[in-house]
């Protein structure tokens, strides 16, 4: 067998990384595409991340440069699967001890929509777009992610094709709905072996009825937000909102809550706030039923539009009749509210991240150019957490710090900008941004949630939370 011809390397220690998918890559082109590309995502954000950016060239008169039409050819005609490349991504995430999911995580399902303008480019359609509050042109992806305090990182994504782009519309057998991607994302998941404690997802999917019980059926357990004003069936005078079943609970103040359960939510700043929980009753909704709703919030007497959560969840009330037939451990107030704290995390870092790294930045039209961009995406991604926490042992080797005792000086912060000469204009080496995108992936994770009174629950081993000192 002839022997491949050696690629040219990466930058620093993304070649390490990126030697781990060569034989995903039939070609050399292949496997220097691939290089380039992640090296491009990586760069700093200093304009938008298209195919001329990536490549070094100037934006629109570079077009024809021959680094951009090779990752052109990379992106939208070269034979590679995308499929495969994210399997590995994944298989290295699961195999790594540092990454590795837990029973205590949470799978989040979000979507991400982008303004994409026109009407040959696959998933473009007006439609909602709930980063931007508007209906209008763009593109849906519904993705999952695998999260807890310390670590997160993108599992599955699949672009949302609105109904006009099939002959049949809503009607065709290919049509599928968000929250149908949705469900399929987290089954898939489950099947890689992905393992959680629960499925988290705001409200635009947990206030559909079908979809709960669809995840209930495939025994994924979910927590999921509700709208305040969602409508139930309820007899007469019951509540018949997740809002009114809030305020029917008894609160007369902090000396005397009733029912509700003060928990103690911790920040990285140090600074701390006490939020409280109660189980709530609507409809046939209770702390014994088959779902529980749950309400959190800083203030009970007011319930703020903007600090309440309403949270209908299938995990099983400890103490309750279901306990002890249900297929999950029992989850408490506190950890109710835990579970869904780290799907906000997801909101706040998450977007922004994949914002640094060029998600909705494609400049292609077919269905399999914009899956592989997203594919390319995740794995920058994923490379940098695999260089945080290969630096965080370097600098917790008991050589390294005495060295650091020794200098008596603190680390400086890595540089925004990337320092190295590049090959082509722009086109430097990513390992100096890493540690700045890493600061963004990890500087608003949440600590763990402290309930009143203290309990005992079964949870493996976790590791040690992020010093403060490296977010």
């Amino acid at each position: 067998m002839t022997a491949r011809l050696a690629c040219p390397p990466a930058p620093g220690p993304l070649e390490g990384f990126a030697a781990l998918f060569d034989d995903l890559f039939g070609t050399l082109a292949q496997r220097r595409g691939f290089r380039e590309y992640l090296t491009g995502l990586l760069a700093p954000r200093d304009q938008n991340k298209t195919l001329t950016c990536l490549a070094g060239a100037e934006p629109v008169v570079g077009a024809q440069h021959p680094a951009v039409q090779r990752l052109q050819f990379f992106l939208s005609e070269s034979t590679w699967d995308f499929e495969q490349v994210n399997a590995r991504r994944l298989a290295l995430l699961l195999a790594d001890p540092a990454t590795a999911p837990h029973t205590q995580g949470v799978l989040v399902i979000d979507d991400s929509a982008d303004r994409k303008d026109g009407h040959a480019t696959a998933h473009v359609g007006h439609q909602w777009l709930g980063r931007y509050g508007k209906t209008e042109g763009g593109i849906v992806t519904v993705t999952t992610a695998w999260a807890d305090e310390h670590v997160y990182y993108p599992l599955h994504a699949q672009p949302y094709t609105p109904a006009h782009h099939f002959p049949k519309g809503k009607a065709d057998p290919a049509f599928r709905t968000k929250l149908q991607i949705g469900s399929a994302l987290a089954t898939q998941a489950r099947q890689v072996g992905v393992v959680f404690q629960a499925v988290a997802a705001e409200g635009a999917y947990g206030d559909h009825d079908a979809f709960r019980a669809e995840l209930h059926v495939a025994r994924l357990p979910f927590v999921m937000a509700l709208k305040p004003h969602r409508g139930s069936w309820a007899y007469g005078p019951e509540a018949y909102t997740p809002v009114d079943a809030a305020r029917a609970l008894p609160w007369n103040g902090p000396e005397d809550p009733g029912c509700w359960i003060a928990v103690t939510r911790h920040f990285r700043d140090g600074h701390t706030s006490t939020w409280w929980a109660a189980e709530a009753h609507l409809g046939w909704w209770g702390p014994d039923g088959t779902t529980r709703l749950v309400v959190a919030t800083t203030d009970p007497a007011r319930l703020p539009e903007k600090t309440t959560w309403y949270l209908a969840t299938d995990l099983a009330c400890p103490g309750s009749p279901r306990e002890a037939d249900s297929p999950y451990p029992a989850a408490d107030l506190a950890e109710i509210v835990r579970i869904y704290r780290i799907r906000t995390w997801i909101e706040q870092g998450y977007r922004q991240v994949k914002d640094q790294l060029g998600w909705a930045d494609f400049q292609v039209r077919s269905d399999t150019a914009i899956r592989r961009h997203q594919t390319l995406v995740t794995c920058a991604f994923s490379f940098c957490w695999g260089q945080w926490f290969t630096e965080r042992l370097v600098l917790e080797r008991p050589d390294a710090r005495q060295d650091r005792q020794e200098r008596g000086a603190r680390r400086s912060p890595a540089p925004l900008l990337a320092t190295d000469t590049p090959r082509y204009p722009q086109l430097a080496d990513p390992s100096d941004h890493i540690a700045t995108l890493v600061a963004g992936l990890v500087g608003s994770a949440p600590t763990c949630t402290v309930a009143s009174p203290p309990r005992r629950r079964r949870r493996r081993t976790r590791p040690t939370p992020l010093s403060s000192t490296l977010t």
